[in-house]
């Protein structure tokens, strides 16, 4: 039997060079069973969060962590809106190592450090290498030391002066921390490598934040309602962010937040309170009736305009701020002003900036209703 007969390589062992095809044949299979991914095509910083776990043993996994260690600051954050997944120069190499002790822009907000360390940890569990474990560690630490001995986190640490400064639920920062820090101090893969000190002081950390979580729940003539997007790190209360970003009731971030109590394992009376009288705040402050339709414009930046038209079988949608005072959405353009409709603020807010949305309906639809069943059980 012919050796090309055993294998299906057509033309692999056929004519001159036979050994040095068999050497390369042989290397193959060596790296196969050792372990070694082939290089992965190029992925989206985004697209890098959603892989199949073997994928973050690839060359391509590596090359965008070693990125990600790049970007990492001293104190063990990272800045935001940073697209960590681009191809770096020598020089983009060697710039950023000088800026590793510009601390200024460390953050929690738009998914930073929270993004970056959940990120290492899924390689590290792949490769086993440990500058990913020690960058991971290095994050954990900065995110215990930003957190308020209240139980918050600020939005920036080291502390900007600002609204910065206040306990931060926007864009799901807060949450998002402590969704992580949850999952490190339950021994979660793949953050089963972190030390039991380590997990012991992530679970004192959420046990803090749940804390404040149940105190910052704002009530309005005498009924719990849901939170801000900020509020403030001292009293407590509803506060102003950016100059459209009003203290107000959020229809948009709470979810979030209720959506995290709902996972809590045996929960006590005040979540369960908590979670009930948020429920109760959607379903009365749901608008329905109505949707929104994007319009052709072509004096528009984006091409086109939002408008509000009515349709009887729109699904519900709820504004992203409700005043607090009378429990209507508003909607806020760059002057500060409230107006309660969206056509009266100017298109540059209207279209740039998420004023309604169906922000619960899987909460109500889905999440809560099998929430309530397991919790009677």
């Amino acid at each position: 039997m012919k050796l090309q007969s055993l294998f299906p390589f057509s033309g692999l062992f056929g004519g001159k060079n036979l050994h040095k095809r068999l050497l390369i044949f042989s290397l193959c299979l060596v790296a196969i069973a050792c372990g070694i991914k082939p290089t992965a095509e190029k992925v989206s910083w985004n697209e890098a969060q959603h892989q199949e776990d073997s994928w973050y043993g690839s060359q391509e996994a590596q090359r965008i962590a070693d990125n990600v260690l790049l970007y990492q600051n001293h104190n063990g954050g990272w800045v935001k809106n940073i697209d960590m997944a681009a191809e770096l120069s020598e020089s983009d190499k060697k710039d950023l190592a000088k800026e590793k002790s510009n601390q200024i822009g460390t953050t929690i907000d738009n998914g930073a450090t929270h993004t970056q360390m959940r990120y290492l940890a899924k390689v590290f569990d792949e490769t086993k290498n440990d500058k990913y474990k020690e960058a991971f560690l290095d994050g954990l630490d900065y995110l215990l030391e930003a957190q308020y001995e209240n139980g918050g986190w600020p939005q920036f640490y080291p502390i900007r002066e600002g609204y910065y400064e206040h306990i931060t639920y926007n864009d799901g920062a807060m949450i998002g921390v402590m969704q992580l820090l949850k999952d490190v101090a339950k021994k979660k893969p793949p953050y089963d490598f972190v030390g039991e000190n380590k997990r012991q002081a992530a679970q004192k950390a959420i046990d803090k934040g749940l804390e404040i979580i149940l105190e910052t729940q704002v009530e309005v003539d005498g009924e719990l309602t849901v939170w801000c997007a900020q509020h403030d790190k001292d009293d407590l209360s509803p506060a102003k962010a950016r100059a459209y970003e009003l203290p107000s009731l959020s229809g948009s971030e709470s979810v979030g937040i209720v959506q995290y109590l709902m996972e809590l394992e045996q929960p006590d009376e005040r979540v369960i309170t908590a979670v009930e009288s948020a429920v109760d705040w959607f379903e009365s402050s749901k608008v329905e009736g109505i949707r929104l339709e994007k319009v052709n414009d072509e004096n528009s930046p984006k091409g086109y305009d939002l408008v509000v038209v009515e349709d009887p079988e729109a699904k519900p949608i709820w504004g992203r701020f409700y005043e607090l005072e009378t429990q209507r959405p508003i909607f806020v353009g760059r002057d500060g002003i409230i107006k309660y409709h969206l056509s009266e603020i100017e298109q540059e807010r209207r279209i740039g900036y998420s004023f309604l949305g169906n922000y619960a309906g899987k909460l109500l639809g889905k999440d809560y209703p099998e929430w309530k069943a397991k919790i009677i059980q």
